[in-house]
């Protein structure tokens, strides 16, 4: 690595246990900071009641402060019971399409995360998937942490082991077959990153808000990269969470997620166009391989800073 990120990697790699919570309600408490949890979701009924009712029994309920003030569940279209399952839990169910709706929804991860910005009010703004298993609240906690303690730092990143089945440290092949070499080459600077596409991150609100939102896959490298230009290195950390349990999607779907990654890294490079957005995978039928094509996310949300009804309920 480079001798910055080296330095970096030594001063902005922490662990969740470094800051007990009697110190992040103390902080939250002296600055005055609000906190919202959001939960993108899509299809998760098994998974995402359990979450919801981790962080209000650890990070709500109880506490002479709340450590978190909105829990949001911003369902994308799920077809099981999400939504009911989120909402008996204790979160604050809101539909996607039911957020700006003078401009039709697409598909994708990124445009829940970029329509959460006009359903939450918090400072500091933490994204949790919906999917992970055995889920600990040191996942908000701990990346929440140096937002509050820490006034210069603007964006944190969850690092932990990723295991595949059995296989400790297997998880997250897209990470070290596309990102890692991605970032390396081209965005050396972010080469510290031990989990630079992961779905756990905290960021100031006054940050998100001026950043553009890829709205597929690619909105975890976009974020990320854009985060560096905006504000530099140092503005940027992460914390050790411990061990991501979660569902794997099948080596197909990778590609497609691959595909949507570089995509997003190309248009940083050059802010030119794909030729072709398109990526062809293949299955195999009863007749042999059939072709099956994809489109590749093209499109980006604009920073939320520069939507009329964002900016005017600031106002407001």
């Amino acid at each position: 690595m480079l001798e910055e990120v080296e330095r970096w990697f030594a001063d902005r790699s922490w662990s969740a246990a470094d800051r007990p919570l009697d110190q992040l309600l103390s902080a939250k408490r002296a600055a005055g900071t609000t906190v919202s949890v959001v939960l993108p979701a899509l299809d998760e009924e098994e998974t995402v009641g359990a979450i919801v009712e981790v962080i209000r029994r650890d990070l709500i309920d109880g506490l002479p402060l709340p450590l978190v003030d909105e829990l949001v569940v911003v369902d994308s279209g799920s077809t099981d019971r999400t939504a009911e399952v989120a909402a008996k839990a204790g979160a604050r169910v809101v539909h996607r399409d039911d957020i700006l709706p003078r401009i039709p929804a697409v598909h994708g991860k990124g445009e829940v995360l970029w329509r959460s910005l006009l359903a939450t009010t918090g400072d500091v703004v933490c994204f949790v998937d919906a999917d992970l298993r055995d889920f600990s609240s040191a996942f908000v906690s701990g990346i929440v942490g140096p937002l509050l303690t820490e006034p210069d730092v603007q964006f944190v990143k969850a690092m932990y082991d990723r295991p595949l089945a059995d296989a400790p440290g297997q998880g997250g092949r897209v990470t070290e077959l596309v990102a890692r070499p991605l970032l390396n080459l081209h965005w050396p600077q972010l080469a510290g990153f031990v989990q630079p596409l992961g779905g756990e991150y905290a960021v100031r609100r006054a940050l998100l808000e001026r950043l553009p939102f890829p709205v597929g896959y690619g909105v975890e490298l976009g974020l990320l990269v854009d985060a560096l230009h905006t504000v530099g290195l140092d503005a940027l950390a992460q914390v050790d969470v411990g061990v991501r349990l979660h569902r794997h999607q099948d080596g197909q779907a990778l590609g497609r997620m691959a595909a949507a990654i570089y995509r997003t890294a190309q248009l940083r490079l050059s802010r030119g166009h794909l030729v072709r957005p398109e990526l062809t995978q293949f299955e195999r039928g009863p007749d042999g391989f059939v072709p099956r094509t994809y489109p590749v996310d093209t499109e980006e949300r604009p920073p939320m800073a520069g939507v009329k009804e964002y900016s005017g309920r600031r106002v407001a």
